[in-house]
């Protein structure tokens, strides 16, 4: 396994590279001028053409780029254009938020996910089956910040039952020490339970405008793998023998389509990173979704790329994890 886990990480390599060069294109093709973002529309052009050379944004598009790609072999991700921040501060403040938001949506896309395709494989065919397929294909269709804005109007503006901006009341946090990031693990530490319950509340409505989408493709695919493996001849072999229904579902249904279910769940976890920006910028979440958006509003070109970088290198470690699991799962794979 180990020579497995060289190997995987070895073939990544190239893949971050080629991603480093068409980022690297792509953020430079967006329109504006960095330096009209800092020194204003109304800098004068003396000013802003010395600001572009101390910025070194006056070279070649190549050489811009191996100085760039110098600074990554040195895990020198560079610093922000706007305030000259290291990236890696600024990104190392904002992704635990991320990852809280992240986690609390798979927690409620898997949750509900699997119980939900598990009994639509039980009953296929019948009005139950009918019903879970029509959620999950509304849960699929609707665009995330449609429903993320529905849930604010919902339940913040008609209900008034759960708050819809930031991870916590700042009224209520003003002494509280965040030394994790993480404000629920934060407010434990701190000894306060009702700060908790509020930074919980705060997490409630992006969660589930986050996790929906995954919901719905956990659901589907459990379904599908479920139907596919009850019709396997151990599986009525099972059956025949008089084995209880709870432990053919258990022993042998679930066991063999947990591999599927698995797979795609490790394909939400990265994307899950990757697109909770409309989320966080909805509900104004301190997340690396907004300092993303913050950075391409201001033509922050380190800021985006770092970003961007370290969440595929995310997704890259998220599906080696993935496929280590396999193994765990299914002891007939073989990694050497």
């Amino acid at each position: 396994m180990l020579k497995y886990t060289i190997r995987r990480l070895l073939a990544a390599i190239p893949v971050l590279f080629g991603l480093s060069i068409i980022l690297f294109a792509f953020v430079h093709l967006i329109p504006g001028d960095p330096c009209r973002s800092i020194l204003g529309q109304h800098a004068s052009v003396e000013a802003c053409n010395r600001l572009r050379e101390n910025l070194g944004l006056d070279d070649p598009l190549w050489l811009q780029y191996i100085h760039y790609l110098g600074k990554l072999l040195h895990l020198d991700f560079g610093a922000s254009i706007i305030n000259n921040k290291p990236f890696l501060t600024e990104f190392g403040v904002r992704f635990p938020a991320t990852i809280e938001l992240a986690v609390a949506a798979m927690i409620f896309a898997v949750a509900l996910g699997i119980p939900l395709g598990r009994l639509a494989a039980r009953h296929t065919q019948g009005l139950i089956d009918g019903s879970v397929t029509i959620i999950s294909l509304f849960g699929v269709s609707i665009p995330v910040f449609v429903l993320a804005l529905t849930l604010v109007y919902i339940f913040a503006v008609e209900l008034r039952w759960l708050p819809t901006q930031g991870r916590i009341d700042p009224r209520a946090a003003v002494n509280l020490e965040t030394p994790t990031g993480f404000m629920l693990i934060d407010t434990l530490l701190a000894g306060r339970p009702d700060l908790f319950v509020d930074a919980l509340r705060h997490l409630v409505l992006p969660a589930i405008a986050l996790g929906t989408i995954p919901l719905a493709i956990i659901t589907r695919i459990t379904r599908a793998a479920v139907l596919d493996v009850n019709n396997e001849d151990y599986v009525r072999t099972a059956r025949a023998k008089g084995l209880k229904e709870k432990r053919v579902d258990s022993r042998h249904i679930m066991r063999n389509a947990w591999l599927p279910v698995v797979t795609v769940i490790g394909l939400q976890v990265g994307g899950l990173l990757a697109g909770a920006v409309l989320t966080e910028t909805v509900f104004a979440w301190p997340g690396v979704g907004t300092l993303m958006v913050q950075g391409i509003l201001a033509r922050d070109f380190p800021l985006v790329q770092g970003c961007v970088l370290v969440i595929a290198l995310s997704f890259v470690l998220i599906n080696l994890a993935v496929d280590l699991l396999y193994g765990w799962l299914d002891p007939r794979i073989r990694y050497e």
